[in-house]
C-alpha cells in the first residue's frame, strides 16, 4: 500500500498545528518499516536499524513545527536516516568517513507494496532471488525508485551520485533482471 507524499504532507500539518499524537503514529506507521530497511541496508544490524528509524522519527516529533516546510518528509526521513547510519558506521570503524563503495548493500523487498503483492509465491521468490543477484549498488537504487517511489534526483542526492549514474544503475538493473526472470520462466 503506498503513501502518496501529500498524504504525509497533511499528516505533518496535523501533527505540527495541533499537536496530536494521532497524526504522528500515523506517520510512524508509514514510514517507521521502511526507515528500519534502508537503515538496516547500510548497518547490517536489524537492532541498530531499529533505533535509528526510531530516532528520525521522534527527531519528526521533536521539529514538528519546522517541517511544515519540507516540501517531501518522506525524502527528509530517508536522508536523516541514511546520515545517522552513517555517523553510527563511522563510530564503530574509528573511521572519519564512510564510502558507499565501502557498504554492503543488503536490500529487502518490502510485501506491502502493490507491486510486490500483486507478485505471489513462486514469481515473488524468483524475483527477489534475482534481485539478490544485482551489484549492491544496482540492487540499492533499484529499491529505492521502484520500491520506495524516489526520483531519480532524489536518489541521486541520497547517494551522492549524479542522475546519469543512477539511471544507469536502473537500466542495468533492468536489463539483469529482464535476463534473469525470461531464463527463469523460459520466455523467448
Amino acid at each position: 500500500m503506498s503513501t502518496k507524499q501529500s498524504d504525509l504532507g497533511i499528516l505533518v500539518r496535523q501533527m505540527a498545528v495541533s499537536n496530536t499524537e494521532k497524526a504522528y503514529k500515523e506517520i510512524f506507521k508509514i514510514l517507521f518499516k521502511p526507515l528500519m530497511r534502508f537503515s538496516y541496508s547500510i548497518l547490517k544490524s536489524w537492532e541498530m536499524a531499529e533505533e535509528v528509524a526510531g530516532d528520525v522519527l521522534f527527531m519528526i516529533w521533536k521539529q514538528r513545527e519546522k517541517l511544515t516546510e519540507v516540501k517531501n518528509i518522506k525524502y527528509y526521513a530517508f536522508v536523516a536516516a541514511r546520515n545517522t547510519s552513517l555517523n553510527l558506521l563511522k563510530k564503530q570503524t574509528g573511521k572519519e568517513t564512510v564510502s558507499f563503495e565501502e557498504i554492503d548493500w543488503d536490500v529487502q523487498l518490502d510485501n506491502t507494496s502493490p507491486e510486490v503483492i500483486f507478485m505471489q509465491g513462486e514469481l515473488k521468490a524468483k524475483l527477489e532471488r534475482a534481485i539478490a543477484t544485482l551489484p549492491n549498488q544496482c540492487r540499492l537504487v533499484f529499491k529505492l525508485i521502484k520500491e520506495d517511489g524516489f526520483s531519480y534526483k532524489e536518489v541521486a542526492e541520497m547517494l551522492h551520485i549524479s542522475t546519469k549514474t543512477v539511471d544507469a544503475h536502473l537500466v542495468n538493473a533492468i536489463k539483469k533482471l529482464t535476463v534473469i526472470l525470461k531464463a527463469e520462466f523460459k520466455l523467448a
